[in-house]
């Protein structure tokens, strides 16, 4: 089918909203008509370079919620036609050794997430100019309709809205894991999370959901510390830096026992500047991401060790898709966790470049693409 879809062309080009060709779903694939894409920074990362692709064209979008269209054959039979989904920016095989072992956040389909290669036949299900097409994640949700394997679908409640589902595809679940599963907040924490976006905030409603008893909001963006204060933050600082003295006064000299890190870009320099906020036997939660062809890392090694302090990296929150996204979901339902003011502003596909801008620009928290008619 032809539709249309923001496509990358080459390091630091805007997206290009364009037609595509849509192949159809084969073996063990649905279609989607999506509603809504969550416009995450990581696909930024692909703008950058910050994530290599090994050819373009590419196309961005791993966040997305939308309906079923239509089955390929040998789809499992807990999908139909018609069922809301969300899909997950890893596919989980189930089967695979990280899947058995309880890391299906590590699925060994996750090897070829940048490959473009679909997981059934290792074939492209996207054309643009009569090339074929990376999608970000074997997803490209920046397309009202997207073919894709059914490892990276999972069904949902259709009473949620489709423009707070999208979040919980990527963002969110990485964010609330990097406090609930990696960072393993426990009642009476004390919590710093640096960098207060989409993710940054997730990881700060975890912390709160968790128990922890003070909740340090890090952000060098005074509109994000005034949010952050709404979604249960109990100290705000612009700066790591900043945050030294009077957390150490709010905490009798023992700092934070759980620090996590969510901003947007990630330098080497951010991990001492952690450790130094982390507690004595502390965890530093490592959830931002760097420039892959970067390995310059800044730490006292001496107080590392003497201090027992962990420093552990993060991948999509450390959980499970197909049991956290409906978790999450049923938290927002019943309005214990808030998706509904985590969305900012919503775009149409047209302005994807305008969504990212305003991202760089810290405007929101998180911004979606809502689809229309005018989208097919």
């Amino acid at each position: 089918m032809k539709t249309k879809g923001a496509i990358l062309w080459g390091i630091d080009e805007p997206w290009s909203v364009e037609e595509i060709e849509l192949g159809d779903p084969r073996a063990g694939e649905v279609q989607i008509q999506l509603e809504t894409a969550g416009m995450c920074h990581s696909d930024h990362h692909m703008v950058t370079g910050a994530t290599p692709m090994p050819s373009f064209p590419a196309m961005g979008g791993h966040e997305g919620a939308g309906v079923i269209t239509k089955l390929g054959a040998n789809t499992p039979p807990d999908l139909a036609v018609g069922d809301h989904v969300v899909l997950s920016f890893i596919p989980a095989c189930g089967r695979c050794p990280a899947c058995v072992s309880g890391h299906m956040a590590l699925c060994d389909l996750g090897m070829g997430l940048l490959s473009g290669q679909s997981i059934s036949d290792g074939s492209y299900r996207i054309q643009a100019r009569g090339k074929d097409v990376i999608p970000m994640c074997l997803l490209g949700t920046f397309s009202p309709y997207m073919t894709v394997h059914h490892s990276s679908v999972v069904k949902i409640d259709p009473e949620i809205p489709f423009e707070v589902a999208c979040l919980v595809g990527c963002g969110v679940p990485t964010g609330f894991g990097s406090s609930t599963h990696v960072g393993n907040v426990v009642p009476g924490d004390t919590a710093a999370i640096v960098g207060i976006g989409g993710v940054g905030m997730s990881a700060l409603q975890g912390a709160v959901l968790a128990g922890a008893q003070k909740v340090v909001a890090i952000d060098p963006n005074p509109w994000k510390l005034e949010q952050a204060k709404k979604f249960g933050a109990t100290h705000t600082y612009s700066s790591m830096a900043e945050a030294i003295v009077p957390l150490m006064e709010a905490t009798e000299g023992r700092m934070a026992d759980k620090v996590i890190l969510t901003m947007g870009e990630m330098q080497g320099e951010y991990i001492e500047e952690g450790l130094i906020l982390t507690a004595k036997a502390g965890t530093l939660v490592v959830t931002s991401m760097g420039r892959m062809d970067s390995f310059d890392v800044k730490l006292n090694s001496f107080l590392l060790s003497m201090l027992q302090k962990t420093v552990k990296g993060c991948i999509f929150g450390g959980g499970n898709a197909r049991q956290d996204i409906p978790r999450l979901l049923s938290l927002y339902k019943a309005g214990q966790l808030n998706l509904d003011d985590m969305v900012t502003r919503s775009y149409s596909l047209e302005d994807v470049n305008q969504g990212y801008k305003d991202m760089l620009d810290g405007k929101n928290i998180r911004g979606i693409i809502k689809y229309t008619d005018a989208d097919r």
